[in-house]
Parts: structure tokens; sequence; C-alpha cells
């Protein structure tokens, strides 16, 4: 039996199994609420569970909802930083597009702080590996997305997500201070 193309498996880490998500409670450190946050990078999403954490697993059908795509550039820079002053610039049901991985690995708020150029932080927003997000940004697309199952983390192996981490603060603090120091 072949699947619809129009179909992608998700998962969303949590502190509890989330069978109908709320597209209003979604990362208030990062966006304000705007959309629940989802990816289809299962190796990414138990990597980084954390200890006690619940796996949700989804399928979302795209059939009839305006999805907006986004390439790790400028266009989505400037969706990020808005997001971050609680400014929604995109109208769809579902943004997809690659995660700003300093809300994966704690900046303390550098890189959309407005403390750098926009050309810096462009910059520093380009470190590290790229995995994908989806937004729900829509009831309808809410609507459209399918509980599957959960499953709780009892156990973590966190000597690759050590590794990534060290290797992105390394990269990351080199190229601020390169930036800082011009």
């Amino acid at each position: 039996m072949q699947k619809n193309s129009h179909i992608i498996k998700l998962y969303h880490t949590g502190l509890t199994e989330i069978r109908e998500p709320d597209i209003r409670h979604g990362r208030k450190n990062a966006d304000f609420g705007q959309g629940f946050y989802l990816t289809p990078d299962v190796d990414f999403t138990y990597r980084w569970a954390g200890a006690e954490s619940v796996v949700n697993t989804y399928e979302l059908d795209l059939e009839g909802l305006e999805v907006h795509r986004f390439q790790r550039d400028e266009d989505w820079f400037r969706y990020i930083f808005h997001n971050r002053w609680a400014q929604d610039t995109v109208s769809a049901d579902v943004v997809i597009g690659p995660i700003a991985n300093d809300t994966i690995f704690e900046t303390f708020g550098i890189i959309s702080s407005g403390f750098l150029k926009t050309e810096d932080a462009m910059k520093l927003l380009m470190i590290g590996p790229e995995y994908t997000q989806v937004a729900l940004k829509t009831e309808k697309a809410a609507g459209q997305l399918r509980w599957l199952s959960s499953e709780k983390i009892t156990k973590l192996d966190t000597d690759l997500r050590k590794a990534e981490q060290d290797a992105y603060v390394d990269v990351f603090a080199k190229a601020l201070s390169a930036i800082v120091g011009e």
C-alpha cells in the first residue's frame, strides 16, 4: 500500500502526552506561543528529549492547507527574528523550515536581542546542524493532525547530544568573538 505524499509523520517532545495540541501554546521561550511546533526529524527528537519527557508521534495531512516553506536564508532569518518580537509575518496554516539553533543551544538571546547587526546575527544563526521544524499556525492545520502514539523517555544516551552541543558552542564562540572584535 502506497502512502499519500501529502501526509507527513511528525514528533513533539514535551512533559505530557498531547493528543489534541493547542496552537496558542507553542514555544513561549522563543515564539510567544505562535503555533504548535513539531519536527519530522525523529533522531533529533530523541536526542534532545529530556529525562522523563514524552515523545508524541503524529501524522499531518497537508492536503488543502496553505504551507509556507523556508530555507536557511535571509527570509527565514527575518521570520525567526520577527517571531522573537511577537510579530507573525507569514500567513499560512503550516510553516516548515529550519529550527533556529539558538533555541536548541541556549545562546541567551544574543542572536535576536538587537545587540548585533542583522548580518552578524544571521551569520551566527547559520552555525550548527540543520533540523526541520513544522509549526501549525491555524486551527485548520491542527484539525488535520492525527495523534498516533506517545512514548515516555526513561533512559537517555547523552553522549551524542553533548558532542554536538560542545562542537556548536566552540564554533559559535569563535564566530561571536570575531564579530564582536571587528
